[in-house]
């Protein structure tokens, strides 16, 4: 594939994505009218559930290539947690106040995984354990927030959309066409460059597959739901650092490189962590908060291409 090819591919990407965050956020709306349920609840459970990100991992680790298989759960949690949130705060800053109890569930989702992966590797059983977190996690999680509501309640938005399972499950399909498109553009360009699988993995692939998470944030943010987008970040965290991950281990045990056990696993599991104190200490992220974490980021990407490049 040609740089131009890539390039219309992008352009393709972000515009299904944009148009499938409008449908999704208007359909999310809809669905928690109708089942009188916070939106907040909604979107921590569905957020997470990304089959491309799943699919990309589980064949990454099929084809013996372990270190980028991690990448799409720790690389993905990562970017979630800093460029995303902090790209969403940029674009549209977003206040609401979270229980205390929906941060500590988020930042305690990682620690399963760091304390399994302290042997070099997640093996079946691993995986069951971590799948098993997952449920514990993303009801407790769900359970903290069933109070949440948005600066303007839940009943705020544009209108009361029919079909709303439809108008739901249709921006989810545009969502995963357009980060699909993104992806293949991104990964044509950096694969020219021979990146090592790892940091491919962790950086280019993570943030290919989830380029469309930056819609499902900043379009609720912008019509004042910073609810709803910070209840995308916190649910896909939750389920890409222990559903994920189980799930690729349990399909196949999953080795850990010294790259992924020195950097990308420990920044995964901060990063999370980082983005929960801000959000506590402010009640949201404003640009400030969203220039530090999008700081915090570049900084890594930076720290990996270094290793990379020096190991």
């Amino acid at each position: 594939m040609d740089t131009l090819t890539a390039l219309a591919l992008l352009a393709l990407g972000i515009v299904l994505v944009v148009a499938g965050a409008e449908a999704f956020f208007d359909g999310l709306l809809a669905v928690a009218r109708r089942f009188t349920v916070s939106a907040f609840v909604v979107t921590v459970v569905l957020s997470g559930f990304e089959v491309e990100n799943l699919a990309a991992g589980i064949a990454a680790n099929a084809k013996g290539l372990p270190g980028a298989a991690a990448g799409t759960f720790l690389g993905g949690t990562t970017f979630l947690a800093l460029a995303v949130a902090g790209l969403g705060a940029l674009v549209a800053p977003y206040r609401v106040r979270l229980p205390r109890s929906v941060l500590l569930w988020t930042v305690a989702a990682p620690i399963p995984l760091l304390l399994l992966s302290l042997d070099g590797a997640l093996s079946r059983l691993d995986g069951a354990v971590l799948v098993a977190w997952f449920v514990v996690a993303v009801v407790g999680l769900a359970r903290s927030g069933r109070g949440v509501v948005g600066a303007e309640g839940d009943d705020d938005g544009p209108d009361r959309r029919r079909f709303p399972l439809a108008w739901l499950l249709g921006g989810l399909a545009l969502l995963t066409v357009g980060g699909n498109l993104l992806g293949d553009g991104i990964r044509a360009v950096v694969t020219q460059f021979g990146v090592p699988q790892t940091l491919l993995g962790n950086t280019a692939v993570a943030a290919a597959v989830e380029a469309e998470e930056l819609g499902r944030v900043a379009i609720p943010a912008k019509r004042g739901r910073g609810d709803i987008a910070l209840g995308n970040v916190l649910g896909t965290v939750v389920h890409f650092i222990a559903f994920n991950a189980g799930l690729i281990a349990l399909v196949r045990p999953l080795p850990l490189d010294d790259a992924t056990l020195r950097l990308h696993l420990p920044v995964a599991v901060l990063s999370p962590a980082v983005l929960c104190l801000l959000v506590g200490l402010r009640g949201g992220l404003g640009r400030v908060e969203g220039t530090i974490l999008v700081v915090l980021y570049v900084a890594y990407v930076v720290v990996a291409v270094w290793l990379a490049l020096w190991s």
